[in-house]
C-alpha cells in the first residue's frame, strides 16, 4: 500500500502513468458504502461486492420493505462470514420526501410549455394534466417562479426520466406549473423536490422511527443515514431517540446535507453527528450547479479538520447501465479523494445497476490512483495548525505516531483501541500507510464466550466491540481487527507483546507487512500512552 507518493506539482514522466498497479489486500484507503438491492441480494453478488472492495452496506428504506432488507441482510452475514471480510450497516431513512402517487402506473407523458396541476388530492388519477403528491402543504410553501423537479433521476442518474417545472400561479390546494423539458414518466414512484423551499415535515418520520424501532434495533445497526438533516437539532433528536432503544445507543449519527437549510446550518451539524454525507443528488437540484463544487470542498475540508468522516454521493451514475465510467465521472471520484472524503457512497449503481461488482472495482481502482498522490505533507501541516496548541493528549499521541511513520517510512500504524478513539485521531492526520485498529474489548464480566478465531471473521451483532470494529470500516485508512478479549484494554507488557504479534501476523499474511519493514505502535501502558517503532527481522 505505501510507495513514494508523488505529488501532482512534481514533474512526472508521462511514460509512468501508464505502469499497471500492484494488487493489494486493501483495494483503496477510501472506503465504499454499496447500496443492496434487487442487483445485490444474494450470498454470491454480495461475496463479490466485499472482495471488491466494499466495507459499508447500506439499506436504503426508500424501497422496498423489512422483509426484504432482512433476508439482504441475512446474506450480507453469510457472505461476511464465508470471505471474513467485515462490513458494517448502515439505515438510510426516507425523512420528508416529496412523492409523485400513480397508483396504476401508466406512463406519464409531460410537454414542454404545457402546464400540469400539482395536487394533495391523492384519490384521482395521475395524468399529464393533473398529478397528486403526497404532501398537502406545497400550496402554502411555493410560490410564482419557484423551481420544482421531479422524476426518477434522483435513483437512476438518467436525466431522460427528468421533468423541471416551474411554478406559474398557486389555486387553493393545487400549485399549477409551466413544464420546461418533454419527458415520460413510467412507473409507480417519482420524487417531487422544490428548489430552496422549506418543507414542514418532520426529519425522522413515523414510518423511519417503526423502521429503526424494529428492524435497526433487530439488527443492532452501526450507522443512521439521517435524510435531509436541516438543523443541528434533528440530530439532537434522532440521538435521544436512539439512546431510548437500548441496543442502538452506540449507534453512529450521519447526517445527509440535501438542501439549503442542510448547508446554511452545516457547522453546527457537524458539532452534533458523527459524519457527514454529500448528497449531492438533491444538493444539486437545490444549488444552483456551479456551486456544487465550492461547498463540497468547503464541507470536506471541515470535516477533515474536525476529524469526522465525511462520504461522497452519485460520482459514477453512468455505470448503473455502463460496464465503464464516464471521463468526466473518473475525474470526479478522485477529485474527491484528493478533497478529503473518507468514503464513496454508491446507490443506484450497486442497487439496480448492470454491474455493481465491477463498480465498486472501478471506484476503488481509481481512489487509489489519487490517493498517490494525495499531498499527505500539506494535510499534515493543515491540520496541526487547526488544532492549535496546546495539543490534548490523546491529539498529540496520534499525530506523534502519524509523523514518526511517515519519517521513517513505516509501512503500517498499529493502534490498540477500545473505544476506537484514538485509532480515528490517528486516521484524521491521514498517513499515508494503513492504520490497523486492534479493538480490545474491555470484559466486565466472565459469562462472555467469545473465542479468537481470525480478524474480519464473523459478523456477532451481539458483540459491542464488533460495533466499534464496525465503524472504523467508514474511516479512510482505518482497517479494524479484533484482539482476542482475554487480553484487557490496559494490559500488562507480555499481553500487549501477545497481542502484537497477532497483529503482526495479520499484516503479513495481508502482505501489507514484509521482512525489515518498520512498523509504528502506539498503545497504552498503564496511564501513559507512548508511541514506538520498531523493525521486523526476517
Amino acid at each position: 500500500m505505501h510507495s513514494n507518493h508523488l505529488l501532482l506539482e512534481e514533474p512526472i514522466r508521462m511514460a509512468s502513468i501508464l505502469v499497471p498497479s500492484k494488487a493489494s489486500f486493501f483495494p483503496a484507503m477510501t472506503k465504499i458504502v454499496g447500496t443492496l438491492g434487487p442487483r445485490s441480494q444474494s450470498v454470491e453478488i454480495i461475496s463479490s461486492l466485499l472482495r471488491a472492495g466494499m466495507s459499508v452496506a447500506r439499506f436504503d428504506f426508500s424501497w422496498g420493505d423489512s422483509e426484504m432488507h432482512q433476508q439482504t441482510l441475512e446474506n450480507l452475514k453469510a457472505a461476511v462470514k464465508s470471505n471474513k471480510k467485515l462490513c458494517s450497516v448502515m439505515l438510510d431513512t426516507v425523512g420528508p420526501e416529496l412523492q409523485i402517487v400513480n397508483r396504476s402506473g401508466q406512463a406519464i407523458s409531460l410537454k414542454e410549455d404545457d402546464f400540469v396541476t400539482l395536487t394533495p388530492n391523492q384519490e384521482i388519477e395521475a395524468s399529464s394534466e393533473l398529478l397528486p403528491i403526497n404532501y398537502a402543504g406545497l400550496s402554502q410553501a411555493v410560490k410564482k417562479g419557484d423551481t420544482i423537479f421531479m422524476g426518477k433521476y434522483l435513483f437512476t442518474g438518467s436525466e431522460t426520466t427528468s421533468v423541471w417545472l416551474e411554478v406559474t400561479e398557486v389555486k387553493g390546494d393545487g400549485v399549477i406549473c409551466v413544464i420546461k423539458n418533454t419527458a415520460t414518466l413510467d412507473g409507480t414512484l417519482f420524487t417531487l423536490h422544490a428548489s430552496q423551499v422549506h418543507i414542514d415535515l418532520p426529519t425522522l418520520s413515523e414510518k423511519d422511527k417503526e423502521n429503526i424501532s424494529t428492524w435497526g434495533v433487530q439488527n443492532k445497526i452501526d450507522f443512521l443515514s439521517l435524510s435531509f438533516t436541516r438543523h443541528a437539532e434533528d440530530v439532537r433528536q434522532v440521538r435521544d431517540f436512539l439512546s431510548k432503544l437500548g441496543d442502538l445507543y452506540q449507534t453512529q449519527i450521519f447526517a445527509k446535507i440535501e438542501n439549503v437549510e442542510g448547508l446554511t446550518h452545516f457547522d453546527e451539524i457537524l458539532q452534533e453527528a458523527d459524519g457527514i454525507i454529500l448528497s449531492r443528488g438533491n444538493l444539486g437540484i437545490d444549488l444552483p450547479p456551479e456551486k456544487v463544487f465550492l461547498f463540497q470542498k468547503a464541507a470536506l475540508y471541515k470535516c477533515n479538520m474536525a476529524g469526522k468522516p465525511a462520504v461522497v454521493t452519485r460520482v459514477v451514475d453512468s455505470m448503473t447501465n455502463n460496464l465503464r465510467p464516464t471521463r468526466a465521472e473518473a475525474t470526479d471520484v478522485a477529485n474527491a479523494v484528493l478533497d478529503g472524503s473518507d468514503a464513496i457512497l454508491l446507490g443506484a449503481e450497486t442497487f439496480r445497476g448492470l454491474y455493481p461488482v465491477e463498480t465498486v472495482s472501478t471506484v476503488g481502482k481509481i481512489c487509489a490512483e489519487a490517493e498517490k498522490v494525495f499531498n499527505q505533507d500539506l494535510h499534515f501541516k493543515k491540520t496541526v495548525k487547526y488544532v492549535g496548541e496546546p495539543m490534548t493528549h490523546l491529539e498529540s499521541i496520534a499525530s506523534s505516531a502519524v509523523r514518526a511513520a511517515i519519517k521513517v517510512k513505516a509501512s503500517v500504524i498499529i493502534c490498540f483501541t477500545s473505544s476506537g478513539r484514538a485509532a480515528r485521531l490517528i486516521a484524521k492526520y491521514r498517513p499515508s500507510m494503513p492504520v490497523l485498529s486492534v479493538v480490545i474489548p474491555r470484559l466486565k464480566t466472565n459469562q462472555l464466550k467469545w473465542s479468537f478465531t481470525g480478524v474480519f471473521e464473523g459478523m456477532e451483532i451481539d458483540n459491542p466491540f464488533w460495533t466499534t470494529a464496525r465503524q472504523s470500516l467508514v474511516v479512510r485508512g482505518l482497517f479494524p481487527m479484533l484482539a482476542d478479549p482475554r487480553h484487557p484494554a490496559e494490559s500488562t507488557n507480555a499481553t500487549d507483546e501477545s497481542v502484537l504479534k497477532v497483529a503482526l501476523d495479520h499484516g503479513k499474511s495481508a502482505g501489507i507487512i514484509k521482512p525489515h519493514d518498520r512498523v509504528v505502535v502506539c498503545q497504552k501502558v498503564g496511564d501513559a500512552s507512548v508511541v514506538k517503532i520498531i523493525e521486523l527481522e526476517d
